[in-house]
């Protein structure tokens, strides 16, 4: 069982909650975004937390706290669609865990 719930999480491929990204960032104070990814996964899945990982990254390096951008229930319908859009463009694969954007497309 994880130690957060599900509606905290910034990261749903693997789980990674928003405080935990937000904790890391004020305490380790990556020079890079691609660092949290490197310690966290998070990021590394279907790539839709990346610009909030980014906004965490730059809020808390110029002293500000970070504030979520959007309700929890916008970001996972704007993940979804992003999600969707990613997969038409790949020919129905969809980005996850082991299937990053990037990735070329498998064969059927």
């Amino acid at each position: 069982m994880h130690g957060h719930h599900v509606e905290d999480e910034l990261c749903v491929c693997f789980h990674v909650p928003r405080a935990k990204v937000v904790r890391f960032v004020k305490r380790e104070r990556p020079r890079r975004v691609s660092q949290i990814s490197e310690c966290l996964s998070a990021g590394t899945g279907c790539g839709w937390c990346i610009p909030f990982l980014a906004k965490i990254h730059e809020d808390v390096m110029a002293g500000r706290e970070p504030e979520p951008m959007m309700s929890r229930e916008e970001y996972l319908r704007r993940r979804d669609e992003y999600r969707k859009r990613v997969a038409a463009l790949r020919g129905g694969d969809l980005p996850g865990p082991g299937n990053p954007p990037g990735a070329p497309a498998t064969e059927a």
